[in-house]
């Protein structure tokens, strides 16, 4: 069974996306663009206020990071 994704806000991904290395490349509207120099991995996250990132999503962008589920947790 695959463990199950936190509630996270886009502002809530891309503290993680940072602790991993990953250094904010631009926003284009309300999509922020993060890459990490050391191996090019490229993430896009939706950056809408307050409100919560769809569960697809975030599964997406963890994949993305080339991270777990349960690395993502640790990292909140």
């Amino acid at each position: 069974m695959s463990p199950k994704l936190p509630v996270v806000t886009g502002k809530d991904v891309a503290r993680v996306a940072q602790r991993l290395g990953f250094a904010l490349r631009g926003q284009r509207g309300s999509h922020a663009v993060y890459v990490r120099s050391a191996d090019g991995a490229r993430v896009v996250i939706p950056m809408h206020g307050k409100t919560e990132v769809k569960r697809k999503t975030v599964r997406a962008i963890i994949e993305d990071m080339r991270i777990t589920v349960e690395e993502f947790a640790k990292l909140l």
